[in-house]
Order: C-alpha cells, then sequence, then structure tokens
C-alpha cells in the first residue's frame, strides 16, 4: 500500500476539508481527492461521508484512521533506522519538521537550525510557520515531528507541552510618536492606534484584552497582520504602536527607528515545545530537541 494515501487520508480526516489538507500537504485539491478515492477504492470501504460543509469520517473511517497512523509511525521510525545506519561517531542523521509562530522563526531558529548542522550535519531541518491551532492538528496527523507555542498554558490530552523558556515581550513606537518618552497606563494606552500581529497570537489576543478593558468609550483601533515587519513597518512610519517580541525589535530599537513605549509591564511569554504524546521521538528529533534550550533566554 501506498502509505502517500494513508498520509493524505489522515489529513483530510483531522481538517475535515479537503481545501485545508491541500495547503498543508502542499498539493492541489483535486490531487488530495483523487488519493482519498484510490484509498477508498483499495480497501472497498467508504472512509467519508461528503456533506456540503466538509467530509466526516464514517464508522469504518474512524476504525481505518487508528491503523493508518501507527503504519505512518512505523513508516517514520523505520526511515529513521534506515537514515541512522548511515550516521557516524554516535550523529543523528535524517529529517526532522518542526514548525513555530513568524516570532520565532525570524529571531530564535536560525541560530538553532546553524548550531545544530555544526553538531549533526546530517540532520535536515523542515521549518514551517503555523499557528498554534494548525499546529497543533498538524502534531496530530504526523506533518509536524515537534513545534513551538507561544502560548503561556497549553493543555492537550494527546500532545506533550514542555515549558522551554521566556520571551520578553515590548511595547514600541517611532521616536517620533507622541507615545514615546513619556509614561502611559493602561486607559492612555487604549486610546492608541495599534499594528499587531494576526488573531491567534495569543500575547497579542491578551493585549487586546487588556486594552478593551481599560477602554472608556469608544474601543482601541487595531489593525492586524500576519506578518511581522508589516507591523514593524507601520510603526516605525509613526502610524501607531505594537507589541512584539524583543527578540523581533532588538537592532531597530538599537539603531534608533524604534524606541520602548513606558508603560504598564507587560508579561513575558512562555515557549512551550511540544509533540504527540504517543509518536516515537527519532534521533533527528531528539538532537533537535536538545539543541533548542541552548538559544532562548532563560
Amino acid at each position: 500500500m501506498d502509505t502517500r494515501l494513508l498520509r493524505t487520508f489522515a489529513t483530510v480526516a483531522r481538517t475535515e476539508n479537503l481545501t485545508a489538507a491541500a495547503e498543508r500537504l502542499h498539493l492541489v485539491q483535486s490531487t488530495v481527492t483523487a488519493q482519498v478515492q484510490a484509498l477508498e477504492r483499495e480497501l472497498d470501504l467508504r472512509l467519508f461521508d461528503r456533506l456540503p460543509r466538509g467530509v466526516v469520517l464514517t464508522g469504518a473511517g474512524r476504525e481505518v484512521l487508528a491503523r493508518a497512523e501507527e503504519v505512518l509511525e512505523a513508516e517514520s521510525r523505520l526511515r529513521a533506522v534506515a537514515a541512522s545506519a548511515g550516521g557516524a561517531d554516535g550523529r543523528a542523521t535524517g529529517r526532522v519538521t518542526l514548525s513555530a509562530g513568524e516570532t520565532l522563526v525570524s529571531a530564535r531558529l536560525p541560530g538553532v537550525i546553524a548550531a545544530l548542522r555544526r553538531s549533526h550535519p546530517g540532520v535536515e531541518v523542515d521549518l514551517r510557520t503555523m499557528g498554534t491551532a494548525s499546529a497543533v492538528a498538524a502534531l496530530r496527523t504526523g506533518e509536524l515531528d515537534l513545534a513551538l507555542l507561544l502560548e503561556d498554558e497549553a493543555a492537550y490530552r494527546d500532545i506533550e507541552c514542555t515549558p522551554l523558556a521566556r520571551e520578553p515581550l515590548v511595547l514600541v513606537c517611532s521616536p517620533e510618536h507622541p507615545a514615546a518618552g513619556r509614561a502611559a497606563d493602561w486607559a492612555e494606552l487604549a486610546r492608541e492606534d495599534y499594528f499587531l500581529h494576526e488573531q491567534g497570537c495569543s500575547y497579542s489576543d491578551r493585549f487586546i484584552e487588556r486594552l478593551l478593558a481599560a477602554a472608556e468609550g469608544a474601543p482601541p483601533r487595531i489593525t492586524r497582520f500576519g506578518s511581522l515587519e508589516a507591523a514593524r513597518s507601520c510603526v516605525a512610519a509613526g502610524l501607531g504602536l505594537s507589541l512584539l517580541a524583543r527578540a523581533n525589535v532588538t537592532e531597530a530599537l538599537a539603531a534608533g527607528r524604534l524606541t520602548q513605549v513606558s508603560g504598564p509591564r507587560i508579561p513575558d511569554v512562555t515557549i512551550q515545545l511540544a509533540r504527540h504524546r504517543r509518536r516515537w521521538l527519532s534521533p533527528a528529533a531528539a538532537a533537535l530537541t536538545t539543541e533548542l534550550p541552548h538559544h532562548f533566554p532563560r
């Protein structure tokens, strides 16, 4: 049996949407549909009910999914054993798939990957940018080996989350902005314009909740971007304020393009290392897990 069909089937089962599954698998939707249909023909089973809102597993499909995940896990172990057979001096080899939000991808992970290449040159890291919900879903389907989540609290029955570090957050503006150089309380901050990371960013969501609680009258004006660079550019142009990880603005602060706003203390956010509880940790993933803590603030 072609395990690609099983992987596609498992991804569709978790997303309950052919379009979303195609995006995660980097395939066109017609290919995903054809692979699901091919598996149904091979097994002579109807695996999904096609409904207007998406696809839902049949009873037989739920049973097949459990067995398919076992096969995919066994395939991962087999590939890791085959890859490690060529390793030398106890160095891990193989591929590991890691996801993180843009905050960490741009500021922290390049150094991690560079160090891993020196200590384990046979390990290849497939790095993907995902938010928390997408990363957890991808861990469940086996699309990811590991994920870094910016979440103070992360409790899942099937996903193990280990606090790795605390990421400092700073409120910034342009040096020419009226908020520069003066202290502000929450009520004053609620009257400013903001350019923040997209919905689903845990620290931005909590900050907005605090602004809304302090607002009197009209709610604060907030624009949300999928790109941190877009938010930084708007703030540097003097259009408003932003809450960002310090690691994402260190150079801009040092160069004077941005300045930190004096105001209420913003708590750091926790970096969680997440993996599926039942999935085997390959030598490549174990090597990355060992390297990660050396590159984050304590």
